[in-house]
């Protein structure tokens, strides 16, 4: 989408407290899976995989048990090597196999999850494109950005390293049981009464901390919409002393991330060592059970061996699916933030929109008819039934005080903004019948920010623009007065710059005055595109522009109001309508507000 000249009402970020928002973790975990439909076969088998090298773990032990009772029984008679190497080959062909199979499975994970997390972005860097100028204005920079990298890192990372276990985990728990009433049903039942604690304290802990988990990933999003607000206008907090209001701000988002992080880390904690000390119990309940059922000849010591191992495979799992489980809250999280994300409502479709206009042919005429606009927030509307008429190759300048409207009524013809009422006409044709790409060829912007990309100085003046040759580029910089500056540099019109490098505002703001003149449209705009040079660079830009101006239907926003005196019309606005119009000459013979504002530039 193309950069606005200047946005509406922006709100700043906003914290929210733990589950001031509700949440729907089972509605979003099905969403989360639901969006997967595209990897599904390779997610089944890889859960096949880890099923698999699960049962194989769950087989060793019983074959574990058998060994242990050759051996017994070996201490009393003569041992039995060659079945003892039978059944030691046959434990070693379970374990590796269940290794292998476990290997692979975590590939396949590994492949989904990047490859799933990489059309997250993909759809992401296209939402962006097709949102309205709208969202922008209420959702900080910083926090867009947290959901396209914390949020979807979450996801794939989750998906990478959970749901492998998960699986795993709940095929080991539900193995282990079978195996051990298929041993022995008394022990069974005491190493489940043992760990049925475990399973309490895991669900309360699970129902406690999603809250938390969903503030974690919010909260983030607000400390870096913070960050970015703050380093991106770094000069202006150092200039007004800014720092411990900075500060202060983002030691409080810090502290509401610190916050959810440790309620939320501190609860998920807790499953760990619970679960430990319930294996650890497991294990002294099974051998206790075990010693006296073996005193009583009901089982073998090879059995009570099997059991401490199965404890382990009961309980680790449990360990695992409550870390998993945890996993999966923050990916809840996370997701549902990226979807909030991607289920914003987009720009008007624009697939039956079929007219186009070919800007070698368009003549240049532009009309207004009674359109209204009003952003979300504001109660009273910013342009109200605003009518005008731009002829073709006219110089329409622009002008009233802060708020009145004038940047708003530029983005509106741009289409940046859809109109709640009225229509604009480029030629007789409404702009609601032609795309936003067609609108935005037709017009050159020069705007008051710059903005420069990593690139030379040749790939910066001819963004976008196609077969532009090398004396096109040095005679725009000739006419602007750009070429003596880039042939001092080292590389002449081939060195590298970024927006981060030691280019003066005025350089920059001549750098973007050569790229709009490369464009060749039929509507021209102008932000105060003067308002970074000095008085001499002012004139002599002032003479580039006229030349750039010259066939072309121009709207010139100023500030500045000596550099409009030749403009064609006047357009003077006042709480987003007209409320006078004519030439500089007329104008001051009125005595109103233009006059007013043009004096009052001069007074001492």
């Amino acid at each position: 989408m193309a950069n606005p000249i200047m946005r509406g009402p922006r709100r700043g970020p906003m914290g929210r407290g733990p589950g001031e928002k509700a949440k729907d973790f089972k509605g979003a975990t099905r969403r989360l899976f639901g969006e997967l439909k595209d990897f599904r076969i390779l997610i089944i088998i890889s859960l096949i995989l880890a099923a698999i090298g699960a049962i194989l773990s769950i087989i060793a032990p019983n074959k574990l048990s058998e060994m242990t009772d050759v051996i017994s029984q070996g201490l009393f008679m003569e041992m039995d090597i060659d079945r003892i190497k039978r059944i030691a080959l046959y434990l070693a062909s379970l374990y590796i196999a269940s290794a292998i199979f476990t290997l692979i499975q975590s590939i396949l994970m590994t492949d989904v999850s990047n490859r799933f997390a990489k059309q997250l972005r993909t759809r992401i860097s296209k939402k962006i494109n097709n949102l309205p100028l709208r969202y922008f204005d209420k959702h900080s920079t910083g926090d867009i950005l947290s959901r396209v990298t914390n949020d979807v890192d979450t996801i794939a990372q989750t998906m990478n390293q959970s749901l492998g276990t998960l699986v795993t985990s709940i095929t080991l728990f539900s193995g282990a049981v079978i195996m051990m009433f298929y041993t022995n049903w008394i022990m069974a039942f005491t190493a489940i009464g043992a760990s049925l604690l475990g399973f309490i304290f895991m669900f309360l802990i699970l129902g406690r901390s999603q809250k938390y988990f969903v503030a974690r990933q919010e909260e983030l999003g607000n400390l870096n919409g913070h960050i970015e607000e703050i380093y991106s206008g770094l000069n202006v907090v150092k200039v007004y002393n800014g720092k411990k209001e900075a500060d202060r701000k983002f030691d409080e988002f810090n502290k509401r991330v610190y916050e959810a992080n440790r309620k939320s880390q501190f609860l998920s904690g807790l499953m760990q060592p619970i679960m430990g000390f319930i294996g650890n119990f497991g294990y002294v309940a099974v051998c206790i059970v075990g010693a006296l059922l073996t005193m009583n000849n009901v089982i073998s010591f090879g059995v009570i061996v099997a059991f401490i191992i199965y404890v382990r495979l009961f309980t680790n799992p449990l360990s695992q699916i409550a870390q998993a489980m945890t996993s999966l809250q923050s990916t809840a999280a996370a997701s549902e933030r990226v979807f909030e994300f991607l289920d914003e409502r987009e720009m008007t479709n624009q697939d039956r929109v079929t007219k186009r206009l070919d800007k070698s042919k368009v003549k240049g005429k532009i009309e207004f008819k009674n359109i209204v606009f009003q952003y979300d927030n504001n109660d009273k509307p910013t342009i109200k039934n605003f009518s005008a008429v731009a002829k073709p190759g006219q110089k329409i300048a622009i002008v009233g005080p802060t708020g009145a409207g004038k940047t708003t009524l530029v983005n509106l013809l741009m289409k940046f903004y859809e109109l709640d009422s009225g229509e604009i006409k480029i030629d007789g044709v409404s702009t609601s019948e032609l795309t936003r790409e067609n609108i935005h060829e037709l017009f050159t912007m020069v705007l008051q920010d710059t903005w420069l990309f990593e690139g030379t100085v040749k790939e910066n003046i001819i963004y976008n623009s196609s077969n532009v040759t090398d004396e096109k580029v040095k005679e725009v910089c000739k006419i602007v007065g750009l070429d003596h500056f880039i042939r001092t540099l080292p590389k002449g019109y081939d060195t590298k710059i970024s927006e981060n490098d030691s280019v003066s505002a005025g350089q920059r703001q001549l750098l973007t005055i050569a790229r709009g003149m490369i464009q060749n449209a039929p509507f021209l705009i102008l932000d105060e595109a003067t308002s970074n040079v000095d008085t001499r660079t002012e004139e002599l830009v002032q003479k580039a522009m006229d030349k750039l101006t010259e066939g072309k239907t121009s709207f010139i926003i100023a500030h500045r109001l000596s550099t409009i005196k030749n403009a064609d019309l006047i357009l003077v606005i006042g709480n987003g309508n007209i409320v006078e119009q004519g030439n500089h000459e007329e104008l001051m013979e009125k005595n109103g507000v233009y006059a007013e504002l043009y004096n009052s530039q001069f007074e001492l």
